[in-house]
């Protein structure tokens, strides 16, 4: 008998609650604290809300009682910016402008170059890091320091200053495994 793997379902249970706890009660918060846009990735949540009507305090109890085991807190904007997820955004006049934040306990190191991995692993990150430089809507001063600090890590790791691009798979290396007995299907949460 084949023991089999089977992957952990508290996330998706987790999701599945949160979501059902959204639909259920959010609405009503929404319009009372007239929250202007929600966003959530997993435990993260972003609130834009009017503070003529309402303030992060009453939200934030107000949130607080939706169930017993859940416990929000609050990180007000400081200094006209706020961090959230891997961005930061800042409020100038009448407008956003978005920089990439680092957490204080960022350090640059990626696989270095001249580590024995696959060469596909070491330009992972610098594919990563390139990606999201290039898809942030980032203005001019953002975009040349964000370089900078690529081309710091890519160096304090060793990369060639120009990277050559990962050689392709022969086709050997390209075959596809055998078919597994499962299928697997990827749920996308899209928020409302």
């Amino acid at each position: 008998m084949a023991l089999q793997w089977v992957p952990p379902s508290s996330g998706i249970i987790a999701e599945i609650f949160l979501q059902r706890t959204e639909n259920s009660r959010l609405a009503h918060l929404a319009q009372k604290h007239r929250i202007v846009n929600y966003f959530r990735y997993v435990d993260d949540i972003l609130l834009i809300f009017d503070p003529n009507y309402t303030n992060i305090q009453a939200i934030l109890n107000d949130f607080n009682t939706i169930h017993p085991k859940l416990h929000f807190t609050a990180q007000m904007e400081v200094n006209i910016t706020l961090n959230y997820l891997d961005i930061s955004i800042h409020r100038i006049s009448t407008n956003l402008k978005t920089s990439i934040y680092r957490k204080p306990t960022f350090t640059d190191t990626i696989i270095p170059y001249m580590s024995n991995d696959p060469t596909q692993h070491k330009y992972a990150a610098t594919k990563f890091l390139n990606n999201r430089r290039n898809i942030y809507n980032l203005y001019k001063e953002e975009y040349k320091q964000e370089e900078n600090i690529i081309h710091n890590i890519l160096y304090n790791n060793s990369f060639p200053f120009k990277p050559q691009k990962p050689p392709k798979l022969t086709p050997k290396q390209q075959q596809i495994s055998p078919t597994p007995k499962h299928r697997w299907a990827t749920f996308t949460y899209i928020g409302k």
